[in-house]
């Protein structure tokens, strides 16, 4: 079957916000994702918050292409959290008709981390977008488990959502089971990506820095490494838009992110359009 495909971020970080839009109508997807908030602190991230012209700029190209803007990232929910900072990214999602925020858990106090996602989903559901957790195993939200545990401790809001990486399911201690198990009306988006089941020096006990490098610098395109893809894409709803997330630091600037990202795309099309 045919699927929807959204350009990842990471696929294509050295592009600008405007030309990343560009490049993803260009290569035949159907959605972009914009990072406009770094991921670490003084992390890369594409400009635009607080920039009418580049706004602008991304509206029109997006009008010309028919593309849409399917995820912003990203929001970090730590042991201090007060959500109101961050209405400036969920006013620029509006404008940009937007539909989801990429949500990571960084307080091991799970009950507190759920009160304050709570509060994050209430702030967020006027502007019409989805605060999906991603689960991951160096942070406090591990696994799909305790994503959904988070959910169901805050109340499970209209528009709470879990995202699914491939990578992160693969590293963590996530069973098909616990995705299959997964409410649908959480579903918005999945990643896809592929990996080795190794280090560098060959051992399967990865460090939290060894999965850190991979999932930021060195993924690999699908069907390049060990991941059970086509299974994991089978416990997942048939009709679940896929956001391409193939990070790769060498390669990728090789040959450019236009490039990358098509190599990227036909990797995941050539594995899931069967």
């Amino acid at each position: 079957m045919s699927r929807i495909y959204s350009q990842s971020y990471l696929t294509a970080e050295v592009s600008t916000a405007p030309e990343t839009i560009a490049q993803a109508a260009q290569l035949g997807y159907s959605f972009v994702g914009l990072r406009l908030l770094a991921n670490t602190p003084g992390g890369q991230h594409q400009r635009l918050l607080g920039d009418k012209a580049v706004l602008r700029e991304c509206q029109a190209r997006l009008a010309d292409s028919g593309l849409g803007v399917f995820d912003l990232e990203i929001i970090r929910i730590g042991p201090v959290f007060d959500p109101t900072p961050y209405i400036p990214l969920f006013e620029a999602g509006a404008q940009l008709k937007a539909r989801v925020v990429v949500v990571a858990g960084d307080d091991t106090d799970l009950n507190r981390l759920s009160d304050h996602y709570a509060q994050l989903c209430a702030l967020m559901q006027p502007y019409g977008l989805t605060a999906d957790l991603e689960f991951m195993p160096w942070t406090a939200v591990r696994h799909a488990r305790e994503a959904l545990q988070v959910i169901h401790n805050a109340g499970r809001p209209s528009n709470a959502g879990i995202l699914v990486d491939a990578l992160h399911v693969a590293r963590s201690d996530t069973t098909l089971a616990d995705i299959a198990a997964l409410p649908r009306e959480l579903l918005h988006f999945a990643q896809i990506c592929d990996a080795p089941t190794t280090n560098a020096q060959g051992s399967t006990a990865l460090s939290v820095d060894d999965m850190i490098h991979t999932a930021r610098c060195e993924r690999l395109l699908p069907g390049e490494g060990a991941i059970d893809l086509r299974s994991l894409f089978q416990a997942l709803p048939p009709d679940l838009l896929i956001s391409v997330e193939v990070p790769h630091h060498v390669r990728a600037r090789a040959v450019g992110d236009l490039a990358w990202s098509g190599q990227a795309l036909a990797a995941t099309r050539a594995l899931l359009d069967l």
